[in-house]
């Protein structure tokens, strides 16, 4: 046993990990929660019960065996937010298909890169969105689409690419239109899924999520039946969700947190998915939360001050709302007070994960102390190891900064066909390490203080953003800031502030810097502090402050000191 001092901690649970692969999950679902709602999507027309739903998910699965797809074979999504995306998530899962969910912002190279990394057989596409011409991009792509038969694609470019499948219309050459695929499977391929369903393990793979690639190509972390299907159960648990919970969704499908701890969370639990839209926009995410009744609401940082600032936020009646999940970004802790007070969402919780780890590994409970629950990202999941590391491996003090490294049924099979980029990431004791700095207090919960990249280094003092971060959050004119390291001669980096005012107001750097004067050491004081309108981040509200770095750096001319 370790030492009670070390910040080494374990989930201990009364609840036993399930043992089902998701098309058993689904078809438990059915039979327990068959009359109630399972999807909604207003702006779709679709409103279906478990019972339809599960019916749907079988009749898609049969088709996709009638095409030919093999257990095994890799199915890619393409898509934003719609129920024909959460269909294919589980006619995949059930006819033995690991489904590849690819971001709906890729472009091009980032596609192909991705469609031929892993090799996908078929993908699902949708037609357009906004500026998305997504079957523009797959012609270009593909050239032999529009005179193949469909089905039968033969693409130089991306050789394993037999099928694409259309969602929506008009309908291209060369594809194979959603709407006809459950027409497709007969009475054998019900039976051959059927004794899938039988055959298929929960150790499978049955996912496969392409990291955000902030530093080098992506990477296909593969995920599978246990370790996606337990982590929405255990999501779900922690919010204390239930059959009578509606779960709105605006946060994207193709990423862990909208597929994982919100499809399958629901799944697991008999809550039901609603869907505000396809791109997330905080009028409509208001207006879905108060005309569906929505118990629980999903967002990125972001997203919450998008809604809470919204000019008719006062006008909906948000009191069904009980809790719910902020996670994907740190959260500044007053807004996490006002989700708390204006959102009506007291037992809001906050999760931390990655998507190596299904994603999550910590979450906040819902009757945690408020201001555990707006300082800290809660406590260990069940069933889960983590420990705290120092730059040589060993496990460090509790209170004390290290690296967070993750053990578990959560943790990924492996990045597909990259063993040394896996064995850079998971030890030989099964270890996943974050590249999160964190602390373990003695009650147990966890801190992040930042990702080992995003420490500043200025003149041989560690300086961590995320406190500085949340000083300057207290500020009534900040409405969001962030804090990086830039080049500098003499301390080999300095600290820059891009912040965005509330709207109304003006602020000026000497009235920031004058705001910490005092108040934070003289070191933390930002040397350089801007104003902005956003911050470049990826769609699931990941800050890229590489970006941010690397622009200032060009426009300023800043070089580090030249080093022997």
């Amino acid at each position: 046993m370790a030492d009670k001092a070390d910040s080494y901690v374990c989930g201990i649970s009364d609840t036993p990990l399930l043992g089902d692969t998701i098309g058993r999950s689904l078809e438990l679902a059915a039979r327990r929660w068959g009359a109630r709602e399972a999807l909604v999507s207003p702006s779709h027309g679709v409103r279906w019960t478990w019972t339809e739903f599960a019916e749907r998910v079988d009749a898609l699965a049969a088709g996709f065996l009638a095409l030919g797809l093999e257990p095994g074979a890799r199915i890619g999504i393409w898509s934003l937010n719609r129920p024909e995306w959460t269909l294919t998530q589980f006619a995949a899962a059930k006819a033995g298909l690991i489904l590849v969910t690819i971001n709906p912002a890729y472009r091009l190279s980032e596609l192909e890169f991705a469609l031929y990394k892993v090799g996908c057989a078929a993908i699902v596409t949708a037609t357009s969105f906004k500026t998305s011409n997504y079957m523009e991009m797959l012609n270009t792509l593909l050239p032999e689409l529009a005179t193949a038969q469909p089905g039968h694609l033969r693409a130089a470019r991306l050789p394993a690419l037999r099928l694409v499948i259309q969602i929506g219309g008009p309908v291209s050459p060369g594809t194979v239109p959603f709407d006809e695929v459950p027409h497709m499977g007969g009475d054998r391929h019900r039976e051959q899924l059927a004794r899938l369903g039988r055959e298929l393990q929960f150790d499978d793979p049955v996912n496969i999520q392409f990291t955000s690639g902030t530093t080098g190509s992506p990477k296909g972390v593969t995920l599978t039946h246990h370790n996606i299907l337990n982590n929405g159960y255990f999501v779900g648990r922690a919010m204390r969700l239930t059959e009578q919970d509606r779960i709105c969704i605006p946060v994207p499908l193709y990423h862990c947190f909208g597929m994982v701890m919100g499809n399958l969370a629901s799944v697991a639990l008999g809550a039901a998915m609603v869907y505000p839209g396809e791109g997330f926009d905080p009028l409509t995410t208001l207006r879905t939360v108060a005309q569906e009744k929505c118990t629980a609401l999903y967002g990125v940082p972001t997203m919450f001050i998008a809604e809470l600032d919204h000019p008719e936020f006062a006008s909906f009646d948000l009191k069904t709302l009980r809790t719910g999940i902020m996670a994907g970004a740190p959260c500044p802790i007053e807004v996490m007070k006002r989700v708390n007070n204006e959102m009506n969402m007291r037992e809001v919780t906050i999760a931390y994960g990655m998507t190596e780890t299904s994603p999550v590994s910590f979450q906040s409970a819902v009757d945690d102390p408020l201001e555990r629950r707006v300082s800290t990202v809660g406590r260990i999941h069940p069933h889960v190891e983590v420990k705290v590391v120092d730059l040589e491996g060993r496990i460090v003090k509790r209170g004390e900064r290290g690296e967070l490294c993750t053990r578990g049924y959560s943790v990924m099979l492996g990045y597909w066909d990259e063993a040394e980029k896996t064995a850079d990431v998971l030890d030989k004791n099964g270890w996943m390490h974050t590249g999160d700095l964190a602390t373990i207090d003695d009650a147990g919960y966890c801190n992040i203080v930042g990702r080992i990249k995003d420490m500043v280094i200025r003149g041989g003092e560690n300086l961590y953003p995320r406190e500085i971060e949340e000083f300057l959050y207290r500020h009534p004119k900040i409405q969001d800031v962030q804090i990086f390291g830039v080049a500098d001669q003499r301390y080999g980096e300095e600290l820059c502030a891009w912040i965005r005012v509330r709207s109304g107001e003006t602020l000026t750097a000497e009235e920031v810097r004058a705001f910490c004067d005092g108040q934070i050491a003289h070191n933390k004081i930002p040397r350089y502090v801007e104003f902005v309108e956003e911050f470049p981040m990826t769609v699931t509200g990941k800050i890229q402050k590489f970006m941010m770095r690397d622009a200032v750096e060009k426009r300023l001319g800043l070089q580090a000191a030249k080093t022997a």
